[in-house]
């Protein structure tokens, strides 16, 4: 009954058994009917109202009953009425299990001729029936009485929640007494299986006009039932294909994409979808053109309408064999889709080639299949498979039109994601053999690094390094390509190789900086740009710092600042002139010079670290600070940390390159310095207070070497170069360097001297003798060295 009404309206029967067969309640219609009141029946079996008791009705096998029923009277004589019975719902206001009532007129007769009814069923073409204004049925044509699967002249006087406690029923008689009160028309659309119906469910369309009569009063109201499954049917399709446009295909994820699909088709489509893919032949190459049984397929994704999805053989990742008697093979043998309906046996037959999904459809009562082929640019890419257990109608060929059309879209989105997947590994292992696989170790710092590459936008231009100078400096840079993709990565490289090649010579930083600017402004021009401005562009920054001086000097062309961390304070940025970012050209770059105690941390990175759609650059800067100046054990703990704090769990939108260095200072006492007079008499003293240090150091079996070497050095300076001249000697546990430096600029190069030459063998010699030689201009000259590896035992 609807809520809002009372139960007893004096007109029909009604009475209300609860699940032990007993009367709960009672009308007065029904004590008008058998002359009992509620008082004397309500709380007795209701089997004991019947004429012959030992012949109750049968119990129904679904939730409505009617027929014809001999009661007996309260004054004894018999009474022969027609009954329809129904359970009522869970969520029913009564506590009890079923509803009988019986009409008005339980006798067929009808009622007598009415106008208004005469009016409304003559007139409509459809289904139709009509209520007055207390929601009684006043009439209904063949057409309505056959969906409700009663006879039409035994629902005269019965209201929609008397005639069904479907949910429907009592959502038609909310809106019938909507229409009575306002007076306007009313649309109700349903989905359901009527009760007369022996097809599967239909979307109806219930149609509730108001009837009123000459004086504008609405005296009842009409119902028409309009069948427009096909209308309804084409409207979900067409709400999937819009669903699939927009729900499948947005990230770039292989898998993700494959679970999309399947996402967006259950329960719209099947009750069951699987997508799996051919692996690719060989690194990502594409297979063109149709399989060869039996195939490869690995199960990228699946759903289900049970939670769990207890119906899939194969969890994702698996990957399963399929023969040639499989829908999933022939399907991709064929190159179109193919249905397997049980009701023909064809889906039994098709799957007797595994015995674990043959036990599958005959536990889920699996009845039919759906294997539609993915495909797109001519590549065959795997199979979508659609299953229906629950939903009873099998697949037809607007099913298949529409898992065509869905899966077409998602095979599109998924070839992108392979491309994408494809082009990003070949870049990634471009950009990582680019990089350094690890940081070489220097008496100068000590460093750790971290990259990561962009999630989203693809692998970019970062960089960094950490280059060994000669006297134990180093050089630190990081810099950071415009663009994204292999053309970035590429430019990267040279650009990586062109800051080594620069700094084997040992150019000061804003003097390597200009030198990488003419570098990318070529690079720009070769490219195609407009004035060398537009196709290629970075951002670079260069240190070198130097551990005897224990000063570092720094360059930048657009690039981030860096930030210091004192031993004993808080992490700051340096206060470094900006310069202009690499491919600008003609505008110079300034360097700035600072004195580091032993033990601070620089630390470099590019702008992805920073750059958050989440927060602004200033709120990142402070993050980082806070980050670097947290204590750790190591740097690479501070690595971790840092992207930890700034990362998003999903990663960055940008490459993301982090370079952390602890200096290092030497100790004066592995240090020795000598002014040399410009007198070749004096280079043998020389030899002599060498020997000397060498001896007070413990590296007397490098002696000889040394000797010879320093000979050459000091010998050629005051030769040819300008005084003063000086001689420092540095060493570590592994090195020992000899320098020589002039105010002379010209630097000496390395010749082969001919049979008669009397000279030009000392730098071959000292080639020879040393790991490895070379020379620095200074501001005030040039400084030649060479560098002397120790024996394990000199350590």
């Amino acid at each position: 009954m609807s809520p809002d009404e009372p139960f007893d309206d004096g007109l029909a029967a009604r009475a209300v058994i609860a699940a032990d067969g007993t009367l709960t309640g009672w009308s007065e219609g029904a004590r008008r009917l058998l002359g009992h009141t509620a008082a004397e029946v309500v709380g007795r079996p209701a089997v004991s109202l019947l004429a012959d008791r030992d012949d109750p009705p049968p119990v129904p096998d679904d939730s409505r009953w009617s027929g014809t029923l001999t009661l007996r009277h309260r004054d004894g004589h018999l009474v022969s009425v027609w009954v329809v019975a129904h359970s009522r719902p869970p969520d029913a206001a009564e506590t009890t299990d079923w509803l009988a009532v019986s009409p008005p007129d339980s006798s067929g007769q009808g009622l007598p001729d009415d106008p208004l009814v005469r009016m409304a069923l003559t007139q409509s073409p459809c289904a139709t029936m009509v209520y007055d204004e207390r929601l009684r049925l006043r009439g209904v044509n063949e057409a309505m009485a056959a969906l409700l699967g009663l006879p039409a002249e035994r629902l005269l006087g019965l209201r929609p929640t008397d005639i069904g406690s479907r949910p429907q029923n009592t959502e038609l008689e909310e809106h019938l007494r909507r229409v009575l009160n306002t007076g306007r028309p009313y649309d109700m659309q349903t989905y359901m299986k009527a009760t007369g119906e022996s097809r599967g469910p239909h979307a109806w369309l219930a149609r509730m006009a108001p009837l009123a009569d000459g004086t504008g009063r609405v005296r009842g109201v009409c119902v028409t039932a309009h069948d427009f499954s096909d209308q309804y049917r084409s409207r979900e399709r067409l709400q999937l294909v819009n669903e699939a446009s927009v729900r499948i295909g947005t990230t770039l994820d292989v898998n993700r994409t494959a679970q999309e699909l399947a996402d967006v088709c259950v329960p719209a489509l099947a009750d069951f979808v699987s997508v799996d893919l051919l692996d690719p032949r060989e690194h990502g190459g594409e297979s063109h053109g149709p399989p060869v049984p039996p195939v490869n397929l690995r199960r990228a994704a699946h759903r289900s309408v049970t939670t769990g999805s207890p119906e899939a053989v194969d969890k994702p990742g698996q990957v399963d064999v399929y023969p040639e008697s499989s829908p999933q093979a022939a399907s991709l043998v064929a190159g179109h889709t193919v249905v397997a309906p049980g009701a023909s046996g064809d889906l039994e037959q098709w799957l007797t080639w595994d015995p674990v999904r043959f036990r599958q459809i005959r536990e889920y009562g699996i009845h039919s299949t759906m294997s539609v082929p993915l495909q797109a640019r001519g590549t065959t890419l795997g199979v979508a498979v659609f299953t229906r257990f629950r939903r009873p109608e099998a697949f037809t060929d607007d099913d298949v039109l529409l898992a065509e059309e869905v899966t077409a879209r998602a095979a599109v989105c998924i070839d992108n994601a392979r491309r994408y997947s494809r082009e990003r590994e070949t870049t990634l292992t471009l950009q990582r053999s680019l990089l350094p696989r690890t940081l070489p170790r220097t008496a100068a710092v000590e460093a750790a690094s971290r990259y990561l590459p962009a999630t989203r936008s693809g692998v970019g231009g970062d960089w960094f390094d950490v280059i060994p100078l000669s006297g134990m400096r180093v050089a630190m840079v990081v810099g950071d390509v415009v663009g994204h993709g292999i053309q970035a990565s590429a430019t990267m490289g040279r650009l990586r190789t062109a800051v080594r090649t620069l700094a084997d010579i040992d150019l000061a930083p804003d003097e390597l900086l200009t030198h990488l600017d003419d570098l990318v402004v070529r690079l720009s021009q070769e490219s195609g740009g407009d004035n060398g401005t537009g196709e290629v562009g970075a951002t670079c920054l260069y240190a070198v710092y130097d551990p005897v001086s224990r000063r570092c000097t720094l360059a930048r062309a657009g690039h981030p600042l860096p930030l210091l961390v004192p031993p004993d304070g808080p992490a700051h940025q340096l206060d470094l002139p900006s310069g202009p970012p690499l491919g600008v050209g003609g505008l110079p770059f300034e360097s700035a010079e600072v004195e580091l105690r032993e033990g601070s941390v620089l630390a470099f990175h590019t702008d992805g670290l920073l750059v958050s759609p989440e927060r602004d650059v200033g709120a990142g800067s402070r993050m980082l600070r806070d980050a670097l100046s947290a204590p750790s054990d190591s740097l690479d703990e501070t690595c971790d940390r840092v992207l930890h704090t700034l990362l998003p769990p999903g990663g960055s939108t940008d490459d993301v390159a982090l370079l952390l260095a602890r200096t290092r200072g030497l100790p004066s006492a592995q240090v020795a310095t000598w002014d040399i007079p410009a007198d070749p008499a004096l280079v043998a003293p020389i030899r002599k207070q060498v020997v000397d240090q060498l001896g007070h150091w413990g590296l007397l079996d490098a002696t000889f070497t040394a000797e010879l070497v320093v000979s050459e050095l000091v010998t050629n300076a005051i030769r040819y170069g300008a005084p003063p001249i000086r001689l420092r000697l540095i060493h570590d546990a592994s090195t020992l360097i000899c320098e020589v430096s002039d105010t002379n600029h010209t630097a000496p190069h390395l010749r082969r001297a001919k049979t008669w030459d009397e000279g030009g063998r000392g730098l071959l010699l000292v080639a020879q003798l040393t790991q490895r030689w070379g020379s620095r201009h200074t501001a005030e000259g040039k400084t030649i060295w060479a560098e002397l590896a120790l024996l394990d035992d000199e350590i």
